[in-house]
């Protein structure tokens, strides 16, 4: 059975280029994994990042994981296409393609 919040996080995803899905928000990252993707994203050249802090809303977490299959945060969405967590980000960026993704070429 589906999740009735599991639209909500795909809405929210798609609605904004850059979503990251953390503990804290981008401004105020509460802990490290969250504060690293949110710099690298910065660094790849992302102008705005939407934040939804997971830590304030169980039901919505749980929505997300169900959607993503991802056990852990921070959750990223490039384009309404989820992209994965911290590790995953940090590599696609030393190779160059988050850099593309975010600029779209």
């Amino acid at each position: 059975m589906s999740h009735p919040l599991v639209p909500e996080v795909k809405k929210y995803a798609e609605s904004n280029d850059v979503v990251i899905y953390m503990k804290g928000s981008p401004e105020f990252p509460m802990c490290g994994f969250s504060a690293k993707a949110v710099s690298v994203l910065k660094a790849a050249g992302a102008k705005s990042i939407s934040g939804f802090d997971v830590l304030s809303d169980d039901d919505m977490w749980t929505a997300l994981e169900e959607l993503t299959e991802w056990p852990t945060v921070p959750q990223i969405f490039i384009k309404g296409k989820f992209i994965g967590g911290c590790d995953i980000v940090t590599e696609m960026y030393e190779r160059g393609e988050l850099q593309s993704l975010i600029s779209g070429s």
